[in-house]
């Protein structure tokens, strides 16, 4: 069997790390491992795979891959792989939406202090040796407590109910929506349906975005949703920038119709030098680093184990993908 890593990307973190391949060769020396740095090479390998790990494959070099059984994605988001031969094919498809859970979930709960605690705007001053203890008292949004308010959490997936756990030890009122609120609270004080979102949006002091990218959440945030929030809401996207229409996000940050945002994810990345999202002093901008840890690659490589050897023994895979769902 023939199992085939290519997981290039710009970002180190975010590259499969030598040690991975040199511990798995250990765990499983049945196995042939190749271990590709970029994506040159995958014509001439892919042909004879059994097991690919990595983010995406094309559509030709998935035609030529006839022996190709099971398709692990180290990202939680999968969407560049829904095409169709894929999605038609047997091929099985997971992905490690768990890894991220934990570390993205605390990157939201420092986000929702940051912000009620006006940190970003602290930090502007203090870069101006100025005192603005008045001045952030008189700025809207008020600093202000999280402890009695309430999130509107879209997707409750492993980030949802992570953050869920930890924004009830808070204090905080958790409404989850979901696609299938039968599937349970997850934890949520509630949990409403994606046709109650209008409904649930009013309510919100803080809106966390952390559900897939499929047709149906793609601009799930536009400026209807957008004129649903409160004045002084905040906006949060630690899932995928597609879920957010830029346009109308930046119209009401730029008119003050909310309190504000805080990006993790974009459209394009990195985010263009051009891009209005710079000069607003109402978000809070973070580079993709949601997920960054240095805890990442011991968590896939758990992750990978656990499946492989179910691979062999013939068991149902850990989070596989309803490719026609699309996540």
């Amino acid at each position: 069997m023939k199992v085939l890593i290519v997981h290039y990307h710009p970002f180190e973190l975010w590259q499969a790390p030598a040690w991975l391949v040199e511990r798995l060769q250990k765990a499983f020396p049945q196995i042939q491992w190749v271990h590709l740095p970029n994506y040159d090479r995958v014509p001439q390998e892919i042909a004879d795979t059994d097991v690919l790990i990595g983010w995406s494959i094309k559509p030709q070099q998935f035609q030529e891959a006839q022996k190709l059984k099971w398709i692990h994605s180290p990202a939680a988001g999968i969407h560049q792989l829904m095409f169709p031969e894929l999605i038609k094919s047997k091929v099985v498809v997971t992905n490690s939406r768990t890894v991220q859970g934990v570390v993205v979930a605390e990157h939201a709960i420092a986000v929702v202090l940051a912000l009620a605690k006006r940190i970003p705007q602290a930090v502007r001053y203090q870069s101006r040796k100025e005192w603005a203890q008045e001045k952030l008292w008189h700025e809207f949004p008020r600093p202000r407590e999280v402890a009695g308010g309430t999130v509107v959490v879209i997707g409750m997936g492993a980030i949802g109910r992570e953050f869920t756990t930890r924004a009830k030890a808070l204090g905080m009122r958790v409404l989850a929506v979901r696609e299938n609120p039968a599937n349970g609270t997850s934890g949520a004080h509630a949990v409403y349906g994606p046709s109650q979102l209008d409904e649930v949006l009013p309510q919100a002091d803080y809106v966390l975005l952390c559900t897939p990218v499929t047709p149906a959440t793609t601009g799930i945030i536009n400026r209807s949703r957008l004129a649903k929030m409160k004045s002084d809401a905040y906006l949060l996207n630690v899932g995928r920038g597609p879920l957010v229409d830029d346009d109308a996000l930046q119209e009401a940050l730029q008119a003050r119709r909310i309190g504000g945002a805080a990006l993790d994810v974009f459209v394009e990345e990195p985010l263009p030098p051009e891009s209005p999202y710079w000069t607003l002093d109402n978000l809070l901008i973070t580079p993709h680093t949601a997920a960054v840890t240095d805890k990442l690659w011991d968590r896939h490589y758990d992750l990978i184990v656990e499946n492989l050897n179910r691979f062999l023994e013939g068991r149902p895979l850990l989070y596989e993908v309803d490719k026609q769902r699309g996540y």
